[in-house]
């Protein structure tokens, strides 16, 4: 079962979107994600796949994350658009619930309350960790993120040693046999997951950051983030 979600991904390598190569696409995102971590801000652009580009900086996309915990990323996308760096940062709890609650978020209150708390968290002691399981400790601090929250902001923040592990990757692994179905994504089978995406990544020599990328387009047929 491990050769046949190899052989299914690699498939991928050939793969266009609207006349893009999947594999372009996705190295172009890999490379926004470390521009962000290198230099604090980035510019994503989801074309094709999405009519959205925004700029942002390294707490703006840890309230993308934030955001994402039982939600879409094309909503979380669309919100971190709309509010920007400095609404993140600025703007008050009941005015970021108002926007979360227009734009269609299945819980603007809470949301709204994690973030405005996440701004007394101290990013700098994340970004000096260069091992990023060690970082993901670090980041489930964060009120409102998990491990896959915590390693979805790493990845995209540049960190290529964590594997995200959402309910698109996790049907795929099981899928294939390679992991046990569960109902909840346990912290064991998350690891576990991890340790079978890591494998394949050496399998296909695609990095993890990119890997979950591939996996997500195939169960989705997008490449986000």
């Amino acid at each position: 079962m491990f050769n046949s979600a190899v052989d299914e991904i690699n498939s991928l390598k050939y793969k266009t979107y609207n006349g893009s190569k999947i594999p372009e696409i996705i190295n172009k995102r890999v490379e926004e994600f470390k521009t962000l971590g290198l230099f604090g801000r980035t510019k994503f652009d989801f074309r094709p796949f999405l009519d959205v580009d925004l700029e942002t900086g390294i707490f703006g996309e840890l309230c993308f994350c934030i955001l994402t915990a039982n939600s879409s990323a094309e909503l979380g996308i669309r919100i971190q658009r709309e509010i920007g760096d400095d609404g993140f940062a600025n703007l008050p709890e009941n005015r970021i619930a108002e926007i979360l609650s227009k734009m269609g978020h299945r819980y603007p209150a809470v949301r709204a309350k994690y973030i405005v708390l996440a701004r007394s968290f101290d990013l700098d002691k994340v970004l000096k960790q260069k091992n990023g399981k060690i970082a993901r400790q670090i980041v489930s601090q964060v009120k409102g993120l998990g491990m896959k929250e915590s390693s979805h902001f790493l990845r995209n923040i540049g960190y290529d040693d964590v594997a995200i592990v959402d309910r698109h990757i996790y049907r795929f692994l099981v899928r294939h046999k390679l992991v046990p179905y569960k109902d909840t994504i346990t912290p064991s089978i998350y690891m576990e997951s991890e340790r079978v995406l890591e494998d394949i990544s050496e399998k296909t020599q695609i990095p993890l950051p990119a890997l979950d990328l591939y996996i997500f387009f195939k169960q989705a047929g997008k490449v986000l983030k």
